[in-house]
Order: structure tokens, then sequence, then C-alpha cells
């Protein structure tokens, strides 16, 4: 097993020889993390996926955004169908080559048809859920009711600040929002998959949250409590380009 290099990293960020199958636009993306244990995050992997960890830490994110101008490569977008909303709980994982990307828990989102393409063709945990999202003299108030847990709504009122440095290769917060790979674990002999994105380096600014929940995350196996995040940060918009998911080799 080999341990992903800062040249891994850097790899990671560089756009596949292929054509892509799908193009997407992130927006107002709001990214909220916590340290938790190493052994906390290994028990829940597949055989063949492993914690990728910052200076020895394991961390889980909570991750609320806009999903905007959905397309396959050869199609426009669709008004009704095109843009919508997702809120992903995620660690971070590689694998025995040491790819690093991002393994999610679960993914949320008020369109269905998203949730059943998503769900087919790259074997992701999505799930249907309610979701408002309203931009109020300037913060955002979002809301997230999966419809599996009525009871249970995860909610923030957020607003970027000052822009922020472009994340250093190595630091810390390279290490948590420059993530190209994404795996998977599914099928009848449950194989691990991973598909790639690509898209520019993240534009930073500083986050202002004003309220937060964790239901999602407690939802997902983890007991944060009422603790505070220990890291934001916002990224305002970055546009996407999709690969198609395949087998680890």
């Amino acid at each position: 097993m080999k341990r992903p290099t800062l040249e891994d990293r850097f790899a990671a960020t560089q756009r596949p020889n292929a054509s892509p199958v799908m193009y997407q636009r992130w927006s107002e993306l709001l990214f909220l993390h916590w340290e938790v244990s190493v052994e906390s995050i290994t028990a829940t992997l597949p055989d063949g996926l492993y914690p990728d960890l910052h200076k020895g830490r394991a961390w889980i994110g909570l991750v609320p955004f806009y999903m905007q101008n959905i397309r396959p490569r050869f199609l426009p977008a669709v008004p009704g169908i095109s843009n919508f909303l997702e809120m992903n709980v995620r660690t971070y994982v590689h694998d025995e080559h040491g790819r690093p990307g991002v393994w999610f828990y679960s993914l949320d989102a008020n369109q269905s048809l998203a949730v059943s393409v998503a769900k087919r063709f790259f074997h992701l945990p999505y799930h249907r859920a309610d979701m408002t999202a309203e931009n109020r003299e300037g913060k955002i108030h979002y809301s997230c009711t999966r419809r599996t847990r009525p009871d249970e709504t995860t909610g923030f009122i957020y607003s970027g600040g000052a822009p922020l440095p472009s994340p250093a290769p190595g630091s810390f917060e390279y290490f948590l929002v420059e993530r190209y790979y994404l795996f998977a674990h599914h099928g009848k002999e449950m194989k691990n998959s991973i598909g790639q994105v690509h898209h520019t380096p993240y534009s930073l600014v500083q986050a202002h949250v004003e309220e937060w929940s964790g239901e999602a995350i407690q939802q997902a196996g983890f007991d944060i409590g009422d603790r505070e995040p220990d890291h934001s940060v916002i990224s305002h918009r970055v546009d996407v380009s999709v690969f198609a998911i395949e087998p680890v080799s």
C-alpha cells in the first residue's frame, strides 16, 4: 500500500486524457470539517481503501452547495432538471496506488432524476431530499431534510467574506478541497471503482457561518455532538468536467 505523495496530489489535478461524460457548475460551496479518529474512518471503508491523513489526522466534511447547468457532454442544460441542490458527507481516502480522493457517506439532492442517474452510473450513495436555499441580503439560508428521515433537518446560514490566498500544495486547505478522484463500492462482487473530475483550482473566501447543524453527519454514524467545525471555508463557483467511472485496477 502506497501513501499519497505531494506529486500524487498534484498529478490528480491534471486533466485526464479522455473526453468528459458530463459538465457541471458547483456554486456557493460551504466546506465544514471536523477532526475524527482515524479508527472511526478505517472501520467504515471497504477493503482496498485507506484513510488519507493530514499530519496523522483524519477528517470528515459536510458540504452543501448548488448544482447548476448539469448536462451530458452532447446535450444542452434543461430547465427544471439541470439545476438543483446537493449536500454531501465525505471523508478522504486513497487506494493502494496512492491516488488521493473522496469517499462519500451520503449525497442528498432534491432532483429525482439526478439521484437515479448518479446511483446507477456512478454507484454513489445518493438520497432524495427536500431542500431549499435562498439568498437573503447576502446570506444563504440552506436546509436539507432526507425523505427517509423526515424529522431530521440539516440547516445552515452562511456567507462569504474576504478572499483567501490560493491553497499552497501540501497545506491543510489544499488537502481538504483540492480533490479530483472519487471512489465507490458496488456490484455483486462489491468491487471498488474510481472516477475523476477536473476543474480549475478553487478560489476560496472566508466563511461566516451563523447557523449550522450536523444531523447528516450523525446519520453517517459519526458523533460530533454540538462541537463547532474545526475548519470552514467557502468557494463561490467552479466549472467542472466529469469523467467516466471505472474499476480500480
